[in-house]
């Protein structure tokens, strides 16, 4: 399978962008890059054990700002890549050191690959494998990990993020807009100079990591450097004319950013978009470098450069489609085994936020919100995600603009509701100020305070699954072993508060051991993987001296993403409704039933199925227990400490890891199907929803989404649904409606299941098809079939006329 060909002309506004973009889809095939490897191997073989680790991880940045390969496409307005060509990812075996098995799976899968050529393998065996292999920090965190710990992994239970990829989850605010890196390095050096030996005991350590981040930021500078340097000696043997002074503009730019603050439009893009390869390349951080409120920090040069004629309206939006290609351009690192299952795709989760509230709480939305709206439209690419924030003060012309795009069927863009984030983010400990200025989402529906906060996720947890372990007494039919706690025969249960506290004290115990996992995990990172250049970017770092990993930033959080509550909500309905209440079924009944997956069980499955409260319905039955559930995870999980000085915040996310639970558990007693996907995010279970998308929207804000870091909600509709003014009213409602009772997140899916039967069979008619997942967009030829599977099967909505 090859990279997404369209038949169709390719879009762009202009000439250059459609070559751009031809080049980006059509000429470019995933593959691994050595390159970063290698010179960060170089670096640690060099200083390793002869400076501190902050010192050395800033030596090896610098030393991979000075060698690695500059690359420079003809014709490209915004420059810079992770690898050394476009759709080449570098690999990062401080975290991950890859086996020559994981080289071979990743070159020869279907889906999401990556090609390895002979020589990657020669480097990684002869040169990579025996440095890192004993000093990455999966290694060293797996032989750390308790046994407990893997059982519960190993069956699925949850997952852990920081195996394959660095804590991340920091978005540019706008600091970089005011500051250039030599800046950046004068208020380093006059921290430095603040140190007392005498009086502060922290002191060594403090200057270490201040060191650290000045060398990232020598890097970065050189970074800049290094492009005009090139630009220009390309420019002196270019015979095209208009090349050659397109080079010598970029070779300007260059000179500017990023060792000095941008001035106009163009160097502000390139002035992030340099920051976003400079984080990429340090730390294979979950998730990408995000912009934030782009249209918020280019809206001052955008209008500057107007005013000035430096700028047309159709010059800004061609930098943009630029932007975007540059994104597209850029794959998530590889990843392998569970990694790979709970986020198989390419797209590198970098989210930009539109039309977010101002500083001071006004709209902000401007002519840029618009500009990227019909950039977003135009290109149609996977990357960057793209969002809307929509507040009470938000124009209606600019949601129902939104509006038209998301009906075309692409996913894209998400809504988000700023009020809640606000709401969301003092919650948890934020200032107004801070909130309001900042509240931005990322990755796929995570809330945070751009430029201010750490916000790591740590990996997902599947909720309906510590039922079945209750039903089941401790023991994983998965992998075959005891796992958990032996809470007793369930036959004895006998009523529904028993079977609840039980589950409750099933959750204490796998959120006890995931907590304490995480816990030993950050302390390595704290200790062994600092990141001086997300340092230098977030507030209170450089102030502290201390580094973002180690709870620098001015606010640190820690996720738990849950996933299945629709599934562990109808299930535990069945045990109330059928069992404990009505008595037309024992537990045994729907123990057996969930042994033999239904077959032979039709009157039960019915009864569990057809005639038992379902949450997504609004519900008071069904959705009381979605409560009582989301009270549970709130005390088993929320508030706990980190090392670094974290909370553990609950969130309801799931990327593609609700495929990956299904598969292994066994059937549910609300009739989910054994090894079938579980739903995504806070929708509802699969069928389940039968009374609408108002019914929907009701349920899932009775959870309360206030006190969580995101709730993601899909909807499904198909064209003809949506269609015209009276469908896109209907849409625009639905948000309204949904925004008004705290809902955080909506997006949808506007295609009919026909249309992705049809793909599957004939996937070589779809090949530029694209769906709504979780979080993100993907194409859906590069799903598995069981994921397809899930997304065709969600309930089709529509406006009950």
């Amino acid at each position: 399978m090859t990279i997404k060909m369209e038949t169709k002309p390719l879009r762009g506004s202009t000439p250059r962008i459609q070559r751009l973009r031809q080049i980006s889809e059509k000429e470019c095939q995933p593959s691994i890059s050595m390159e970063r490897a290698v010179l960060m191997t170089e670096a640690y073989k060099k200083w390793e054990g002869h400076v501190s680790t902050p010192v050395l991880r800033g030596l090896a940045f610098k030393h991979i700002m000075e060698k690695r390969t500059l690359y420079l496409e003809r014709g490209a307005l915004i420059i810079g890549e992770k690898g050394d060509r476009p759709w080449a990812a570098p690999t990062f075996p401080e975290l991950c050191c890859h086996t020559m098995e994981d080289f071979s799976n990743m070159n020869d899968r279907e889906r999401v690959f990556f090609k390895v050529s002979d020589e990657d393998r020669r480097i990684q065996k002869e040169v990579i494998i025996p440095y890192w292999k004993d000093r990455a920090m999966m290694t060293k965190m797996n032989a750390s990990l308790p046994e407990e710990w893997h059982n519960l992994f190993n069956a699925g239970l949850y997952t852990e993020f920081l195996q394959q990829r660095g804590p991340g989850h920091t978005v540019a605010d706008g600091k970089i807009y005011q500051k250039g890196y030599l800046d950046f390095m004068a208020d380093i050096d006059a921290e430095i100079e603040k140190i007392d030996f005498l009086k502060d005991l922290d002191a060594f350590n403090r200057r270490e990591e201040l060191k650290g981040m000045r060398l990232v930021c020598e890097g970065m500078v050189i970074f800049g450097q290094r492009y005009a340097q090139q630009a220009r000696e390309l420019a002196a043997d270019e015979t095209d004319p208009q090349w050659r002074a397109e080079l010598l503009t970029l070779a300007d730019v260059c000179d500017v950013v990023p060792a000095h603050a941008p001035t106009t439009f163009r160097q502000a893009i390139q002035m992030y978009w340099f920051t976003h390869i400079g984080v990429t390349v340090e730390m294979n951080n979950w998730d990408a470098y995000s912009p934030g409120k782009l249209d918020q920090h280019l809206e001052p040069f955008y209008k500057a450069d107007i005013a000035a004629g430096r700028l047309t309206r159709d010059e800004a939006k061609e930098l943009l489609e630029n932007l975007w290609i540059q994104f597209n351009n850029q794959p998530a690192p590889p990843k392998v085994g569970i990694t790979l299952k709970e986020s198989a795709t390419y797209t590198d989760f970098c989210n930009i936020n539109t039309g977010a509230l101002r500083a001071d709480g006004t709209s902000g939305v401007s002519d840029v919100s618009y500009l990227i709206l019909e950039t977003m439209d135009e290109m149609k690419l996977l990357q960057p995600s793209s969002n809307v924030q929509i507040s009470k003060k938000s124009p209606q012309h600019f949601l129902k603009e939104a509006l038209k795009i998301s009906r075309k069927g692409w996913g894209q863009p998400a809504f988000y509701n700023s009020e809640a984030i606000i709401q969301e983010l003092m919650y948890l400990g934020k200032s107004l100020d801070d909130a309001r200025d900042s509240g931005i989402c990322s990755g796929c529906v995570e809330a945070g305070c751009a430029g201010k906060e750490a916000y790591v996720l740590t990996g997902y947890l599947n909720v309906p699954k510590v039922l079945e372990l209750v039903l089941n007494r401790g023991f994983d039919t998965y992998t075959n072993k005891l796992v958990a706690l032996d809470l007793d025969d369930p036959r004895n249960f006998e009523s529904y508060d028993e079977l609840l506290a039980a589950f409750k004290q099933q959750l204490d115990y796998v959120a006890t051991v995931k907590i304490a996992g995480n816990n030993l995990i950050e302390r390595l990172f704290m200790e062994e993987m600092p990141v001086p250049l997300l340092s230098v970017i977030t507030d209170d770092c450089i102030k502290a001296g201390v580094d973002y990993n180690a709870g620098g930033a001015r606010y640190n959080t820690s996720y738990i993403q849950c996933v299945g509550v629709a599934t562990i909500t109808d299930s535990l309905s069945v045990f109330k409704k059928q069992v404990f209440e009505d008595q037309r079924l024992s537990i045994d009944d729907i123990l057996k039933a969930c042994k033999a997956d239904f077959k032979g069980y039709d009157e039960i499955f019915d009864l569990v199925y057809n005639q038992t409260p379902k949450y997504g319905n609004d519900d008071a039955y069904a959705d009381r227990i979605l409560v009582d559930v989301s009270h549970a995870l709130q005390e088993k999980i929320a508030g706990k400490y980190t090392p670094k000085g974290s909370k553990t915040v609950v969130e309801f996310l799931p990327t593609t890891c609700h495929v990956y639970f299904g598969s292994v558990m066994e059937a549910s007693p609300n009739g989910r199907h054994a090894g079938i996907a579980l739903p995504d995010g806070v929708s509802p279970e699969k069928g389940a929803d039968r009374n609408g998308p108002t019914a929907v929207i009701k349920s899932a804000a009775k959870l309360d989404q206030l006190k969580t870091g995101g709730a993601l909600l899909n909807q499904k509709f198909t064209p003809a649904v949506v269609a015209g003014e009276d469908g896109l009213n209907n849409m625009a409602t639905l948000i309204r409606g949904y925004f008004a009772i705290d809902g955080h997140h909506l997006q949808f899916n506007v295609i009919d299941s026909q249309t992705l039967l049809d793909a599957q069979a004939h996937p070589e008619d779809y090949e530029d098809l694209i769906v709504r997942v979780a979080g993100y967009s993907d194409y859906f030829n590069n799903l598995d079939r069981a994921l397809q599977d899930e997304i065709i099967s969600r309930t089709s909505q529509d406006f009950g006329y």
